[in-house]
């Protein structure tokens, strides 16, 4: 029949449209070729990334994260050839010794002086029991030495040494010591017993050991002659002068003391003067206004 051809040949025509509209096959070669050169690309980066890794010095920073990630800070690589730490110096101890070394006069040394006190705190008479307790030489710090002229009363040149300890009470040391006599001259006592009424200023009262010769010899002292006078002082003093035989000592204050000294050479008969001043410069003492001062030579 004339409408079976007719539809013989739409199924014809349907089949020719299929492979005419069927989709195109995929460009496989244009992919292919598309993937080997990311993939070319992607060994090249890898490849400088090892190069500088490892052209990289010692100290190189590595760039793993605390998760093994590659994140994070970046932190210096740990590394066998590091410089080794440079040493913290050990600080240099404090002294131990005073502060102050004392006046020291006629070439006499620290050292010098410090034997000089040591013999003479450590020194016993064989035959006699020693009442008094001097103590350890490292108690005291020393405060004057000078050389010594021998008199009558103890004939023979020497040294002076005075000491005076820091503790309570403080107590006051004047050593003579001649060389080639294992017995030395002392003189030991409290300088804390003084008169409730002492002033800023106290002369000590058995500093005429330093300053005159023996009563012996009046009149006939061995010439040029190295005296000195001590005392103590209160912190409101700030400057002490000696006056003695016509010339005016400017006395050391230390750390409670003064110490003034000077050289004779012309023979006296009165004791020095002491004067003592505070930070404005007025006088807070003056020996020739202490009764307790003896003024005169005996």
């Amino acid at each position: 029949m004339t409408d079976n051809g007719f539809e013989e040949r739409v199924r014809d025509l349907l089949s020719e449209d299929a492979y005419t509209i069927s989709p195109s096959p995929a460009p496989y070669p244009a992919i292919r070729r598309r993937g080997v050169a990311w993939r070319r690309r992607r060994v090249a980066a890898t490849g400088a990334a090892l190069a500088a890794l490892v052209a990289a010095p010692v100290g190189a920073y590595a760039l793993t994260g605390a998760d093994g990630s590659g994140g994070g800070e970046a932190s210096p690589a740990a590394s066998s050839t590091a410089a080794a730490p440079t040493p913290t110096p050990t600080p240099t101890p404090t002294p131990t010794e005073a502060d102050t070394r004392g006046v020291l006069l006629d070439g006499i040394t620290y050292e010098q002086a410090l034997d000089d006190l040591k013999d003479c705190v450590e020194f016993r008479w064989p035959s006699a029991s020693e009442t008094v307790d001097y103590g350890d030489p490292a108690d005291y710090r020393v405060l004057l030495a000078m050389r010594s002229t021998g008199d009558s009363n103890a004939p023979g040149d020497g040294r002076f040494v005075v000491a005076v300890t820091d503790g309570t009470p403080v107590k006051r040391l004047i050593c003579n010591v001649e060389d080639g006599d294992d017995a030395p001259g002392r003189n030991f006592g409290d300088a804390e017993a003084t008169a409730p009424d002492a002033g800023p200023v106290v002369p000590d009262p058995n500093a005429h050991k330093l300053y005159s010769q023996s009563f012996l010899d009046k009149g006939n002292w061995k010439l040029p002659f190295r005296w000195a006078g001590i005392g103590t002082v209160e912190d409101s003093v700030a400057r002490v002068t000696v006056e003695y035989g016509g010339e005016t000592s400017e006395a050391v204050l230390d750390d409670g003391w003064y110490v003034a000294t000077g050289e004779l050479d012309q023979q006296v008969t009165k004791a020095p003067h002491v004067k003592g001043f505070d930070a404005d410069g007025k006088l807070v003492y003056d020996s020739d206004e202490d009764e307790g001062y003896m003024a005169d030579l005996p």
